[in-house]
């Protein structure tokens, strides 16, 4: 063995040595235990708390730099000074179990100057759901009527159907209740069954919605100002939405064989980096490869701040177009993500959905 090879075995013991010296040198942050375990009680009990007390059994004093917990509903505290050798901190553990009914099984990840640098805690238990109440069943109220939600959503609704929809209702108020609607479009029929609510009775709104008379596509939303006993406060509205597709169950087989299909080159423009308030352009090209024209339904944005310009509504088959987007960044600032959703009368793929992306930064002072 070589001079230098033993050199450099020893250098690497001796920098052992050095690192396990250090690491027995960081404080020791010591627990009783590291569960708790709140067993089973009621929801209507409130906040649950916990401190989990440690001693300092290392050399140095203890600094938490930081606490996490795996949860929005535990709240976690802690000692903030360094601890002394030899003295007593704390982790106190708070579990809100408001809305939160059955088994829980929550961990605290706390960081420090410790060997080891992290430790985990955990609390757990079991929330006995409380009874629920006219209000917690019927949340939205308005002016004496209370809904389960104030918006009713239909999810898919074709374009040669009528759809219902029904939001449940409850009379809270002491006398009898009827309800009324403005602004109602002539795409939607809307009633409360029975028409008036006597005091402490159960009822629904009910909607039938008409996709043939909405004459659009995709996602679309509704609002109605609801009349309670002919009167209507702010916030007394009702929320429709309903994502209108096209029926291509009544094509037939043969129509199926020559129906379009839409291509597109690429379904991703990423702009890079813009400073605030420049504009970035791109095109998509699409293309139909199929036998028949090719229609653009609707094309829409997430945003406001992106346009669309299609080259033509319809595509011939064999041939291509252009989809022209335009991103304004004014007003943004860091990542950003915009959807553009393209719906055609392809039965394949009728929705397809193209994203433009990149980085906004500020301007330089």
């Amino acid at each position: 063995m070589n001079g230098k090879l033993i050199f450099l075995l020893a250098l690497a013991l001796c920098g052992s040595v050095l690192l396990a010296n250090a690491q027995n040198t960081k404080p020791v942050m010591k627990f009783a235990s590291k569960t708790h375990d709140f067993g089973t009680f009621k929801e209507e009990l409130g906040k649950q708390v916990y401190s989990f007390e440690f001693m300092n059994e290392g050399k140095q004093p203890i600094i938490i730099n930081q606490v996490r917990s795996s949860c929005g509903c535990t709240s976690p505290s802690w000692t903030k000074k360094p601890v002394a050798p030899g003295q007593k901190g704390f982790i106190k553990a708070t579990f809100d179990p408001k809305n939160r009914p059955g088994i829980f099984n929550k961990s605290i990840t706390i960081t420090a100057n410790t060997n080891p640098a992290i430790t985990i805690l955990r609390i757990k238990g079991k929330v006995i759901p409380r009874e629920k109440t006219i209000a917690d069943l019927y949340p939205r109220m308005m002016n004496g009527l209370r809904l389960k939600n104030n918006h009713l959503s239909l999810t898919k609704v074709k374009n040669t159907e009528v759809k219902e929809g029904a939001v449940e209702v409850y009379n809270d108020s002491n006398e009898e209740v009827s309800i009324a609607f403005k602004r109602m479009p002539a795409h939607l029929q809307i009633k409360m069954v029975p028409e008036k609510l006597a005091p402490k009775q159960k009822g629904k709104i009910i909607a039938l919605y008409d996709g043939a008379k909405k004459n659009d596509w995709g996602f679309v939303v509704d609002y109605m100002d609801i009349l309670v006993n002919q009167k209507h406060k702010p916030g007394q509205r009702l929320t429709v939405s309903a994502n209108i597709v096209e029926d291509f169950a009544r094509l037939t087989d043969a129509e199926k064989k020559v129906a379009p299909k839409v291509e597109f080159n690429e379904k991703v423009f990423d702009f890079g980096e813009l400073t605030q308030g420049q504009h970035a352009e791109h095109v998509f090209m699409m293309k139909n490869n199929g036998a028949s024209d090719l229609i653009i339904r609707k094309t829409k944005a997430s945003c406001g701040c992106t346009a669309i310009a299609p080259q033509t509504k319809i595509v011939k088959a064999g041939e291509a177009t252009e989809i022209k987007v335009v991103f304004n960044s004014r007003g943004k600032r860091g990542r950003q993500n915009k959807l553009i959703t393209v719906i055609t009368n392809d039965p394949l793929h009728s929705s397809v959905q193209l994203r433009v992306r990149g980085n906004v930064v500020m301007p330089k002072s």
